[in-house]
């Protein structure tokens, strides 16, 4: 007897009395799949816009919300298209039940990530748009996920980092306060008098552009080195102009100790033993 005879006369046989109603389930499906697409794009740009128009609801918690109606109506798709192949979802539910210790020890990671991620839309540590530290992070938040929350560094570098890394490590937000201090430090010659250096130095730190005058700049002694006293020179500015008052504040101390005619500071040398 013939093997190959026989096998492909099942084959045949399969087709002939199957074939038609398997392409039409695989029709159905790739219609349902297309259909289904376009309808949970145009629910979620009509959610989008209500939220947009309410303008009740900020950015942060709009785009989390988003999210989870997406991800649910691509579930709620799914489940309809293996329902087209016969596939009843009652049995779908008992074999995810049945591998459930499985995918929750493959899933565990991400499922801290969105518990993690759940909590900070209850606790709102920080928004979008807010300049923070997270995770070892620094950068502008642009995004808050059901994972993962994305930071722009300030060297224009799209970051993701994950939901729980955030939540168990600490957290700072530099926009929450109307204000921050911008650490500088200015070191002048021993044969300088520190104090004429503060006094010389106030009204020009003062007159920064985006220098708040209250509270004023610090200006004081911070330490003494061996080539000369080491002064903090010290503004508050707003967080969108803390870079730009740094490199200022640098400009004006050349500036200041150059128009003074003040030496360079150097190491004093060490007297020679015999």
């Amino acid at each position: 007897m013939n093997t190959s005879n026989l096998n492909t006369q099942a084959l045949w046989d399969f087709v002939s009395t199957h074939g038609t109603d398997l392409a039409l389930k695989v029709a159905a499906a790739l219609a349902a799949w297309i259909i289904g697409r376009w309808i949970i794009g145009l629910a979620v740009g009509l959610v989008t816009k209500a939220l947009e128009a309410g303008r009740r609801i900020d950015a942060t918690l709009s785009t989390y919300l988003r999210s989870i109606l997406t991800v649910l109506l691509n579930i709620v798709l799914v489940l309809a298209i293996l329902d087209i192949f016969g596939i009843q979802t009652t049995s779908f539910a008992a074999l995810l039940a049945g591998a459930g210790l499985a995918i929750g020890t493959a899933w565990g990671g991400l499922l801290t990530h969105f518990a993690a991620g759940v909590f900070m839309q209850v606790l709102r540590p920080f928004k979008v748009g807010d300049f923070v530290q997270v995770g070892g992070v620094v950068g502008t938040v642009s995004e808050i996920g059901l994972f993962g929350t994305t930071v722009i560094t300030p060297d224009n570098v799209q970051t993701i980092v994950g939901n729980n890394k955030i939540f168990s490590d600490t957290i700072q937000n530099f926009s929450t306060l109307p204000h921050r201090r911008v650490d500088c430090v200015a070191k002048v010659a021993n044969s300088v008098d520190p104090n004429e250096a503060i006094e010389r130095l106030r009204p020009v730190i003062a007159a920064i552009a985006n220098v708040k005058a209250s509270p004023a700049p610090d200006i004081e002694i911070l330490s003494f080195t061996p080539e000369g006293p080491l002064l903090c020179v010290r503004p508050y500015t707003h967080t969108d102009h803390y870079w730009q008052v740094y490199f200022d504040t640098h400009k004006a101390v050349v500036a200041t100790f150059g128009a003074a005619g003040y030496p360079v500071p150097e190491t004093p040398l060490a007297p020679r033993t015999r």
